[in-house]
């Protein structure tokens, strides 16, 4: 790893098609862009080798699931290892036949697999029915070392629990990455639309806050329609400092490639001020590991 106090991050925001092969296209597109602007550790969005399917329950969408490694994982190696830069890419694995994970893999920068995550917190919502297609994951929370920095990724849904951030931020990670695929039911943008996407921001700035730690979220943008009317993806990618501070975010409709420059003396600075780790009072939270509590 990288004794440098900066690592440079690039947020691929895309719109994804159909057809899994144009994805790929694109995404190694994005990853030679970003090599060419100095880009270390590039980051795809959630499932982005397909629209996002968990909208409807369909059996015959599962036969987009592929193991891994596979043909695809091949593919985005070879071009981290081309392009002297670490992946980050979210795919739909399948482990055994009936069995898929929706899961992130880190690719090092000379093309080998640093690590995976699997997706700990499994939504179940109206056009987010990802219960029917994922089990939730089995690796628990990682704080992966890669050649320019130690990541911990996350995957969507688990954006909105503190726990797994506070876990990863404890086995060293100096950044969250969250590929993700989040949008505005058409129904509900114009009355809850704003409120939405400030809540989805401001949880994970908190989460920098809290850890002392950056934090990037990767999301796709478009419109992809579907018989229960679609999802309107709402883009704005962005990074927040250890202090919550957005220092880069895209724009809600474009498709972008977020850059930001992080800076590890940035994140000790933060957390020798506000030293929220060394006042933690580990010895008074058993009760969390409860469901509830009367």
């Amino acid at each position: 790893m990288s004794d440098s106090d900066v690592f440079k991050l690039g947020l691929v925001q895309m719109k994804c098609d159909a057809d899994p092969n144009v994805n790929m296209d694109a995404a190694l597109h994005y990853i030679a862009e970003a090599a060419r602007k100095g880009v270390q550790i590039v980051c795809l969005p959630e499932l982005f080798l397909s629209h996002y399917f968990c909208k409807v329950h369909d059996m015959s969408l599962f036969d987009l699931a592929e193991e891994i490694p596979g043909p695809r994982t091949e593919k985005l190696a070879a071009a981290a290892k081309q392009h002297n830069v670490v992946v980050v890419a979210s795919l739909f694995e399948k482990r055994v036949t009936g069995t898929c994970m929706n899961t992130a893999v880190v690719f090092d920068a000379d093309g080998s697999i640093a690590g995976l995550y699997r997706k700990m917190h499994i939504p179940h919502d109206p056009l987010f029915y990802e219960k029917y297609y994922f089990r939730p994951g089995d690796l628990g929370f990682k704080a992966i070392k890669t050649r320019y920095a130690k990541l911990g990724v996350l995957v969507c849904w688990d954006q909105w629990f503190p726990e797994g951030a506070r876990i990863t931020a404890l086995k060293g990670a100096e950044v969250l990455i969250y590929p993700t695929a989040i949008g505005w039911h058409p129904r509900e943008k114009e009355e809850f639309g704003v409120s939405q996407h400030d809540a989805w921001r401001t949880v994970q700035r908190g989460h920098a806050i809290a850890n002392g730690i950056y934090v990037a979220a990767i999301n796709r943008v478009g419109f992809e329609q579907d018989r229960e009317g679609g999802l309107e993806f709402w883009g704005a990618s962005f990074v927040s400092d250890p202090f919550g501070i957005l220092v880069a975010e895209g724009s809600h409709y474009q498709e972008e490639l977020v850059i930001q420059e992080c800076k590890r003396s940035r994140m000790l600075d933060v957390r020798r001020n506000w030293p929220f780790f060394r006042d933690r009072r580990t010895d008074a939270y058993a009760e969390i590991l409860q469901t509830a509590i009367e």
